[in-house]
């Protein structure tokens, strides 16, 4: 229990340490000043700040908001509520998995929650 506590204050203080730091640890050419005028302004979701934190754990397998660029299947085109009744699924072995079970029991059903509506809501839900 506690290595999971300490990867949650790890992962936490990386996040505060980006957003703290503000566009100074970003390449010059992704500054906001060197975008051209006719980008899209960038949407923000309206998920929760803690569900976006929980949710950098499954990056490093379901790619950058959820879209994967490998074999693991990318979750950014499901509703929070797909996604949320499959990680209790996951969670409860309803939804048998080899790797996603383990990941899913480490959580709250609230952070599940959480974990869901930010996916939810990175892109268009089309399923």
């Amino acid at each position: 229990m506690a290595v999971k506590q300490e990867i949650r204050l790890t992962v936490c203080a990386l996040f505060f340490t980006v957003i703290s730091a503000g566009g100074s640890m970003l390449p010059a050419d992704c500054s906001a000043s060197s975008r051209s005028s006719r980008q899209a302004p960038v949407i923000q979701s309206e998920s929760s700040p803690r569900g976006q934190i929980l949710s950098l754990s499954c990056a490093s397998c379901h790619g950058t908001d959820g879209k994967s660029v490998g074999i693991i299947p990318s979750i950014n085109s499901f509703s929070a509520e797909y996604i949320e009744t499959a990680l209790k699924g996951f969670k409860t072995g309803a939804r048998p998995s080899t790797v996603m079970s383990r990941h899913a029991k480490g959580y709250t059903d609230d952070e599940l929650k959480l974990i869901a509506e930010y996916f939810g809501t990175v892109s268009p839900n089309t399923k």
